[in-house]
């Protein structure tokens, strides 16, 4: 990360470039050096824009990663620097696709972490293959969130791909039902192989059903619903963890 009084930006490592690039011009504007990356003005003289444009290179080359930084070391001036990045990161090569769609199917949440940075990320990588030109279809982002998911969501992912009804989901549904998910998990105090382990034992016990289903009935008022495809009626998210059979809508 790089720091300077007041400003941070993370160092470039060759992911997301259009938003390092925004935060590294702004950074250059608040230290008055931005002028470096357009054309001399006539009145300046040739010394004072060489002072300027090496400053704003030390700026840009403190920002970067050593790998990255690697790349553009023949540059001789932060205008050069900023062209040779963006041919580099910016523009829809094939390298540039081979990157993004590497980084999207090896993206996968770890157990205990922000299930929202998670979405967050994978929202990030897919607006930067739409920026080159790759497009995937709604149902095919919900399943790539679906499949990113931790085995602790296996139980989950399970019961809401066997519930899709005729016309498929989208991504804001699936991404709505996981933030729901997620805080019915936090608030319950539970971690989630508890949560897994509780809904199989209840779906083997038969003689709990009703007590189960009031259970299920109480959380409903408390929880998100989810809109059963079947019976168009709002359930409770327990329904998607086994706690209530499908079957009884």
């Amino acid at each position: 990360m790089t720091e300077d009084g007041k400003f941070r930006i993370e160092k470039f490592d060759g992911t997301d470039f259009r938003l390092w690039k925004m935060q590294i011009e702004d950074l250059l504007v608040q230290k008055d050096l931005d002028v470096v990356l357009g054309d001399k003005p006539e009145k300046m003289s040739d010394a004072d824009w060489a002072g300027l444009d090496r400053k704003a290179m030390s700026v840009i080359r403190l920002s970067l990663t050593k790998n990255v930084a690697f790349n553009i070391r023949k540059e001789k001036t932060a205008k050069g620097i900023m062209e040779a990045l963006s041919n580099m990161y910016e523009k829809p090569s094939d390298a540039n696709k081979v990157f993004l769609i590497r980084e999207l199917v090896n993206t996968r949440m770890k157990e205990g972490t922000s299930v929202t940075e998670h979405i967050n990320k994978l929202n990030s990588i897919l607006a930067r293959l739409l920026s080159v030109g790759i497009k995937f279809d709604d149902e095919v982002q919900a399943l790539l969130l679906l499949s990113s998911l931790p085995d602790s969501w296996s139980g989950t992912v399970t019961a809401v791909t066997g519930s899709v009804g005729p016309d498929g989901f989208t991504f804001d549904q699936i991404r709505d039902l996981v933030l729901g998910e997620d805080v019915r998990r936090k608030s319950s105090g539970e971690s989630s192989g508890e949560l897994l382990h509780v809904g199989r034992g209840r779906r083997n016990s038969r003689g709990s059903g009703s007590e189960n289903r009031r259970r299920s009935q109480s959380k409903t008022r408390d929880s998100s619903g989810v809109t059963c495809w079947k019976c168009k009626e709002v359930v409770s998210f327990a329904l998607f963890l086994g706690e209530v059979s499908i079957d009884n809508c």
